[in-house]
């Protein structure tokens, strides 16, 4: 079985195991999607919607984040966890957007990730499920289950993104993804592969 044939076989699997592929982070608008996925670095999502209603309640336009007291916008993420560096990212995202963008968020990688704070993670989120263009958001979910199941052999974030669209059709890239990190909560954890309940073992390296 080849890695593109395998690849097709779990893009299947996961859709009937997760019809719905949604991302986890709660957001209204691009800008608000950026700031939910810059929280959600070294934090939970379900942190991040915790901790984003009262965030994008008091902050509601770019100019409001570029003028904000980043000591404020720190004590309203402070759970999130590593709130100095991640406060001054907001500001200066916004700031960016505002900017250099015409106040509108980019639609590609290279604009995104040339914002403060944005990686190619980030990005490749906003590509997707804002803009709905093929996309691979390699998270640490997506990076264990594309390794177990013997789609790559990297742990390298931008090596599993590219080797993934290699194989991935471009039209199922970003459900694929969200779908992976649903079964990597729920079945092929980090702790433990859970290969006994596991739904897509007709297609795992890992189990065949």
């Amino acid at each position: 079985m080849t890695k593109k044939q395998r690849a097709l076989l779990l893009v299947e699997g996961l859709k009937r195991e997760y019809p719905e592929a949604i991302c986890s982070l709660v957001a209204d608008n691009p800008f608000e999607l950026l700031v939910a996925t810059r929280l959600s670095a070294q934090c939970t999502d379900a942190r991040v919607n915790l901790v984003t209603p009262a965030l994008f309640d008091k902050y509601k336009t770019l100019d409001d984040y570029v003028n904000a007291d980043v000591k404020d916008i720190e004590n309203i993420i402070h759970s999130c966890g590593f709130y100095h560096g991640k406060a001054r990212d907001i500001i200066e995202m916004a700031r960016g957007v505002r900017d250099r963008f015409g106040g509108v968020v980019p639609d590609n990688i290279e604009d995104l990730t040339s914002l403060q704070g944005v990686g190619r993670k980030t990005a490749n989120l906003i590509v997707g499920d804002v803009y709905k263009k093929p996309a691979v958001v390699a998270d640490t979910h997506l990076i264990r289950l594309a390794n177990r199941m013997g789609l790559v052999s990297t742990k390298d974030p931008k090596k599993v993104e590219i080797e993934l669209k290699k194989i991935l059709p471009p039209e199922e890239s970003n459900d694929f993804c969200h779908r992976a990190v649903l079964h990597g909560r729920a079945v092929c954890t980090a702790r433990k592969a859970d290969c006994k309940n596991c739904s897509l073992s007709d297609a795992c390296k890992r189990i065949i």
